[in-house]
């Protein structure tokens, strides 16, 4: 997949150490001034949100795609065609409020910009997919050490082997992300997650990345690689990045994504997506 250079015209600037701490409405604030990088640890106990938006005659297309594969494609909200807003918090901009987009016309990356007005259409219909960050705070809080976090990096994410079920002229590969889990652990980290459905829940495997075609866990196809300690087992969520594999594989005209690791901070808390569980 090409990477085209950065581009945008205001400065950018990673999210600093007191990010955890802001409110969604502050990191959506900054986002839009221009601050920019992975949003892994901000607004601590606030729902993030993927985002993939489609032309209004490509909209039915993806929501039957993510009704068919509900485990990397876990809808949040839909909006109505050409509007930059969404239910999930109040006065934001679609548009302008994530830290970073990614602009596609048939099937091939063309930009990455901080701000799409330039690039929005009135015919745009835009999904937001729920987002395993949401759940690291779970994670933590259950003694679950998240070393992408640690190591101050984008979590890894890699193109599967396993397809997903196909909707209309939409196919392609699921995406997960990895988090190496120590095997005390191991059963904290998938409970935890699994009572968070709307946000990937459970981890869809556990172990040996070749199970899932991945050759190699140093090199992810997006984000950055993490160093695991020695018995750390690898564990796989499936990933909203996968919509953008599926751009890639079923190449509609246009489409507009958010950048892997910089989501949407959305107003809802977790726990409105938390379900009842039982030891």
């Amino acid at each position: 997949m090409t990477r085209p250079e950065r581009t945008g015209d205001r400065p950018v600037i990673l999210v600093d150490e007191h990010a955890h701490a802001w409110s969604p409405r502050t990191a959506r604030t900054r986002f839009r001034q221009g601050l920019a990088g992975p949003t892994a640890g901000v607004a601590a106990g606030h729902t993030q949100a993927n985002l993939i938006s489609v032309p209004a005659d490509w909209a039915y297309d993806m929501l039957l795609f993510c009704q068919r594969n509900p485990k990397p494609c876990p809808v949040l909200d839909v909006t109505d065609a050409g509007s930059p807003a969404t239910v999930l918090a109040d006065g934001a901009d679609l548009r302008t409020d994530l830290p970073r987009y990614r602009v596609w016309r048939d099937g091939e990356l063309v930009d990455e910009p901080i701000d799409v007005r330039a690039h929005w259409r009135p015919d745009l219909v835009s999904f937001l997919l729920g987002c395993s960050f949401t759940f690291e705070w779970a994670l933590a809080a259950a003694g679950v050490p998240i070393r992408h976090v640690e190591q101050g990096r984008n979590v890894p994410m890699y193109v599967t082997g396993r397809q997903c079920r196909p909707a209309g002229r939409l196919r392609g590969p699921m995406v997960v992300s990895m988090r190496p889990v120590p095997p005390e652990h191991l059963r904290s980290a998938i409970r935890e997650s699994g009572l968070l459905p709307a946000v990937h829940g459970g981890p869809v495997h556990c172990g040996d990345p070749a199970v899932l075609g991945i050759e190699d866990l140093g090199r992810p196809d997006f984000g950055d690689p993490v160093d695991a300690a020695p018995d750390d087992i690898p564990v796989f969520w499936a990933c909203g990045v996968t919509p953008q594999a599926v751009v890639t594989a079923s190449r509609p005209p246009f489409a507009i994504t958010h950048a892997p690791g910089q989501m949407f901070l959305t107003d809802a808390r977790d726990d409105q997506y938390r379900v009842v569980g039982v030891d």
